[in-house]
């Protein structure tokens, strides 16, 4: 089965800039629809982004126009650009198969904006 590690998460001033990596091992990705979720202390987990295999993207009304997910399948890998970083914003981040987060979560990745 796919294990999925993500990374790349950090403490950041608002207005900033992260990336986030998402990587996949023990299957090929490229045959899912991806997506990126988060969630923030005493709140559900929700949709961020979500990428077909095709490449078509969605996104969360919040992030929109801030926020790039993409995908390399050569490297089993899906991003999320994250620009004009706000406190809101502040919350673990996982990626699993979208829309359907199907797979095993993985332990996610803090993101966390404050100045």
């Amino acid at each position: 089965q796919v294990q999925l590690v993500e990374s790349g998460g950090g403490l950041v001033q608002p207005g900033g800039s992260l990336k986030l990596s998402c990587a996949a091992s023990g299957g090929d990705s490229s045959r899912y629809n991806m997506g990126w979720y988060r969630q923030a202390p005493g709140k559900q987990r929700d949709l961020v982004a979500g990428i077909t295999r095709g490449g078509n993207t969605n996104y969360a009304d919040s992030v929109k126009g801030r926020f790039t997910i993409s995908r390399d399948n050569a490297k089993n890998t899906v991003y999320l650009q994250m620009n004009s970083l706000k406190p809101e914003d502040t919350a673990v981040y996982y990626c699993n198969l979208w829309p359907t987060p199907s797979h095993p979560w993985g332990q996610g990745t803090q993101v966390t904006v404050s100045s």
